[in-house]
């Protein structure tokens, strides 16, 4: 499957939904594997019907409705750890949506884009835990995405709606110009210790509130 978007340079290269599976290193079950979308779906205000996370208190949610990883990233981590190049590919990263020609650099928080009939809105980076190192039997993989800024991205759902692997993902509108980047979000999270920045991201309002707080406890942190 690879559906062109006109004129916007993103391609759609594949269009996942969870798979509960066993992680290899605790026996512990977890829905990041995931199993290719071969009809059309439901895209609810939860996420793609029948996507079900294991532990919703990390997944999942109106927050984390849709995983969006860039697929670019995919040959960086085949050619950053080649012993372990078979499993990143499309839905290695427990992504619902991967494609070409959109990153972390590009988008930003808040822009909308339509899938199918549902609109979406980016809500916040992800942020990788222990499973992404489970999955792939990889110690410091997460730590290593989050360094790398190369993390993909969340949606919240704004119209809920029906898509499939014909879906083209287009984006709506203009993206507000003073929003930051999902990468702008990383740097400031890792390096950051301006507070001005610190006290900006804490107020952004289309930024997830459980970001929004990290900032805040971060600035007053700062200020002592």
């Amino acid at each position: 499957m690879s559906t062109p978007v006109a004129d916007t340079g993103i391609r759609i290269v594949g269009l996942f939904r969870g798979r509960r599976g066993v992680l290899p290193e605790e026996g512990q079950v977890s829905a990041i594997f995931r199993e290719p979308l071969n009809a059309p779906c439901r895209l609810g205000p939860e996420g793609i019907d029948g996507d079900r996370p294991v532990d919703r208190r990390w997944h999942g949610g109106p927050e984390r409705a849709l995983l969006h990883y860039p697929g670019e990233h995919y040959e960086y981590w085949r050619r950053h750890y080649p012993q372990h190049a078979a499993g990143f590919v499309p839905g290695g990263f427990g992504e619902n949506l991967t494609t070409s020609g959109l990153t972390e650099a590009q988008v930003r928080i808040g822009q909308r884009f339509r899938i199918g009939t549902a609109l979406v809105e980016v809500s916040q980076p992800r942020r990788p835990c222990w499973k992404l190192d489970h999955r792939h039997d990889l110690p410091g993989l997460s730590r290593a995405v989050e360094a790398t800024r190369r993390s993909g991205w969340l949606y919240r759902v704004c119209e809920a709606g029906d898509f499939g692997p014909q879906s083209p993902l287009i984006p709506e509108g203009s993206p507000d110009p003073q929003a930051p980047s999902v990468q702008a979000v990383w740097d400031a999270w890792i390096d950051g210790t301006d507070p001005a920045t610190l006290a900006r991201l804490a107020g952004w309002p289309t930024l997830a509130p459980v970001w929004r707080q990290a900032f805040a406890q971060r600035l007053a942190h700062r200020r002592g």
